[in-house]
């Protein structure tokens, strides 16, 4: 079984009626509200390289990402190095300055 997950020569076949179809198959599976959040998320800067380089990551990077991301103190810095790099940094709550939020 072959599954095509990106067809990089889309643009050179005429496939306008593919199109049409893959977007009132999406019309018909997902609610206004979601697919106006998924045209407002689209429209962020940057937002499709974030996507391409999480799909990137090997299994194992993504996991401890995500483990990461879920445990992530309030106080966490993020900071892009001068390299270009994304750094974040687990931050330690203050005994004298407690988060507020509602209990």
């Amino acid at each position: 079984m072959t599954a095509t997950i990106y067809n990089f020569d889309r643009w050179a076949k005429d496939d306008s009626v593919d199109e049409t179809e893959r977007l009132f198959s999406a019309l018909e599976r997902y609610t206004t509200a979601q697919l106006l959040e998924l045209l407002y998320v689209g429209e962020e800067p940057g937002f499709f390289e974030l996507t391409r380089g999480l799909f990137g990551l090997s299994d194992d990077s993504r996991l401890i990402l995500q483990k990461f991301l879920a445990e992530m103190p309030p106080q966490t810095t993020v900071t892009i190095d001068p390299d270009g790099r994304c750094v974040l940094t687990p931050g330690t709550l203050e005994p004298d300055k407690p988060v507020k939020g509602i209990a």
